[in-house]
């Protein structure tokens, strides 16, 4: 609220959106000329993210437009010409939107980036730069993130201007996660998961896969068995993702078998189990991946599959 800049340290499902959406609307209502950027990995989070913001400000007019990938530009250019609080979209829309003068960086006075270690695994490092170097000079920026490494810092240290830090312990999000592992002989891998799923208490699942093509596989395969699954990943269009999303949210079916990459930002609620199927790479995957459990004083399960 006083305009500094800010670096947020918290892993998923600790409330970062709201953090950042209720300051920011505040903000709006007082100055209703401020316009506000929210840049996100993947077109799921900047739709859940104004979903939020929906939810937020009803009844504020408050207004925002959505600009995202994989989806048809016009509208998008369309809603750009009318008047918005908040823009949310993924960088390589809104370098496309700013590179043909439809979105205007200088008018903006607040710039979110949210999952900022998730876009610069996903290479958009020039795109982030690209805006933050058009945006106003005297404008504030909110960096959100779950990690910091060196690349992070770098990005912090050249974009914001001495930030507060707020950080949310690690510890306490993982304290709601029981974690273990499931041993099994690699012939049976996929028994063993059938046999998993038929247990007591597996409401709604969420099912890691290392490959596309793997993840699909094992979707088809698990509903051959009779366990109604969807899959997400990066082969599917936006269509096809929210389908099996809402699908998955809904209760329709129980189980979703998602890459890495097509999982990021997604909030479900009451997802009681996470199953790491294959390994994730590294640790900040780990995290990333059993924190669609546990969420908001929730405690949930995360079972990692490790062959003998």
């Amino acid at each position: 609220m006083e305009g500094r800049d800010v670096v947020g340290l918290a892993e998923t499902g600790t409330g970062k959106t709201a953090a950042f959406l209720i300051p920011l609307i505040e903000t709006a209502l007082k100055d209703t000329t401020r316009k506000t950027l929210i840049l996100a990995p993947t077109r799921e989070l900047a739709i859940q993210i104004e979903n939020e913001l929906r939810k937020l400000a009803r009844g504020m007019h408050i207004f925002s437009t959505v600009c995202v990938g994989g989806v048809n530009i016009r509208p998008q250019i369309r809603n750009l010409a009318r008047r918005n609080h908040f823009i949310i979209g993924t960088p390589g829309r809104v370098i496309d939107l700013m590179n043909q003068g439809y979105f205007k960086p200088q008018q903006v006075k607040t710039v979110v980036l949210d999952e900022a270690d998730r876009m610069l695994d996903m290479g958009f490092i020039g795109d982030m730069r690209k805006v933050l170097s058009a945006v106003a000079d005297k404008s504030q920026t909110l960096f959100f993130s779950a990690t910091m490494d060196s690349t992070t810092k770098n990005l912090v240290s050249e974009f914001l201007s001495n930030p507060v830090s707020v950080s949310v312990k690690k510890k306490d999000v993982i304290d709601s996660i029981e974690q273990n592992i499931v041993p099994h002989k690699s012939s049976e891998k996929f028994d063993t998961l059938v046999k998993l799923l038929s247990e007591g208490g597996m409401d709604r699942v969420i099912i890691f896969g290392a490959m596309k093509h793997s993840v699909e596989r094992l979707a088809k395969e698990l509903t051959r068995a009779g366990v109604a699954a969807e899959s997400i990943h990066g082969n599917k269009n936006h269509a096809q993702r929210q389908r099996a999303l809402n699908s998955f949210k809904e209760g329709r079916t129980r189980v979703l078998v998602a890459t890495d990459v097509a999982a990021r930002g997604i909030h479900v609620n009451d997802v009681s189990h996470v199953i790491n199927y294959d390994l994730p790479t590294t640790f900040e995957d780990y995290v990333h991946r059993i924190g669609r459990t546990g969420r908001a004083n929730k405690r949930g399960k995360a079972l990692t599959f490790v062959s003998q």
